[in-house]
């Protein structure tokens, strides 16, 4: 802070003294651009890669990388890819993202009506964590309790909401009580939508010869520095793989979307697949567990480019388990998470009219 600067705080939107009070659910998922073009693709590149969370360089060299030569080649081509599956309503992510919002919205309000409010925001591009934190403290919110949208935890996903959060809270005048849900890799209810959702593609589509977990990567150094989504990720395909009575031979997991020379969590997805084209499997089915609505590194980067690779090394046929997306399954059991980690939170004074009413009589504004 600049010396002499006196500092300012934000105040709660349409404040009123005596308000009623209610609980924000504040849900967070990566972000997209705001359309598959070169030039928003660019500024959601840049405001995502200049996250230090998600690239751990010296600043000042990652910043000639990423402008020097980054944002110069790779909006143009990442463009491209978000064209082939971008819909009429838009970004596939921002679509399923807003569905699982509202599902979960309509479930609360039959739970707790009028006590509980849920706001969709992004970590890159609209809607911001900043505007989402706004319109909970508009109706009201006392109590925020942020889920971000990835069931195992890493420092270049989990943490990065944390901060972004932390950091519109450092500007607050009233800072709302803030829980934090860092995973949910291994609960029940997650584990079973997943095995849900597979068995249900079988029987529709029959199976395939393996079952492939496919996980976003990250370097390996995040590893042994100690961050928990390596192992994380382990556990949640080993749970669902049990809970489809899988055999050894049946499942394998891998990692994809690695990019630069750094070596990453490994096997490699793409590495992985061309050799069991190339070793006459004739069928995989993939499934990636570590999104938790469909985006263009499932969409894009598994159901057309390493489809096309696995044939082209000998196999017959990829085929692609969606994301759990807006399921039922998948939105009750996100409901009763923050249902379950809501738990303990003392009941609003002002929830009580008859406390209020002795409030305003000892002189509280109305």
């Amino acid at each position: 802070m600049v010396a002499g600067i006196m500092p300012t705080y934000q105040s709660t939107p349409g404040f009123e003294h005596g308000a009623p009070e209610s609980i924000g659910i504040l849900l967070v998922n990566l972000g997209t651009p705001e359309a598959a073009t070169t030039s928003a693709v660019r500024r959601f590149l840049k405001q995502f890669l200049s996250d230090a969370r998600v690239i751990e360089y010296p600043r000042w060299l990652w910043w000639l990388i990423l402008n020097g030569i980054i944002l110069r080649i790779r909006p143009s081509r990442s463009a491209e890819a978000y064209r082939k599956i971008w819909t009429d309503s838009g970004s596939p992510l921002m679509l399923f993202s807003k569905e699982v919002a509202a599902g979960m919205q309509k479930m609360l309000d039959q739970r707790m009506p009028g006590s509980v409010n849920v706001e969709l925001a992004m970590s890159y591009g609209d809607p911001s964590v900043d505007a989402a934190i706004d319109n909970l403290l508009a109706k009201g919110a006392r109590r925020l309790l942020v889920l971000p949208m990835y069931p195992q935890y890493s420092g270049t996903t989990t943490a990065s909401v944390i901060d972004a959060v932390a950091r519109k809270l450092n500007r607050l005048r009233w800072v709302p009580e803030t829980r934090f849900i860092n995973q949910y890799h291994d609960e029940p209810g997650y584990v079973a939508a997943l095995a849900a959702s597979i068995r249900e593609f079988w029987q529709k589509n029959g199976r395939g010869t393996q079952l492939m977990f496919s996980f976003h990567g990250v370097p390996k150094q995040t590893l042994l520095n100690g961050d928990p989504y390596h192992c994380q990720c382990q556990k949640t395909a080993r749970l669902v793989a049990e809970a489809l009575e899988l055999g050894d031979d049946e499942w394998l997991l891998s990692f994809q979307s690695r990019v630069g020379r750094e070596e990453w969590l490994n096997p490699y997805t793409d590495e992985t697949i061309e050799k069991l084209g190339k070793q006459g499997i004739t069928r995989l089915d993939v499934i990636c567990p570590g999104f938790s609505a469909d985006c263009l590194e499932t969409l894009e980067e598994i159901a057309m480019q390493n489809a096309e690779l696995f044939v082209e090394s000998g196999g017959k046929e990829l085929h692609y388990i969606p994301a759990l997306n807006a399921r039922e399954d998948h939105v009750s059991f996100l409901t009763e998470l923050v249902e379950k980690h809501m738990g303990g939170w003392p009941r609003s004074f002002f929830d009580e009219p008859e406390s209020r009413q002795r409030a305003i009589a000892m002189g509280a504004a109305k």
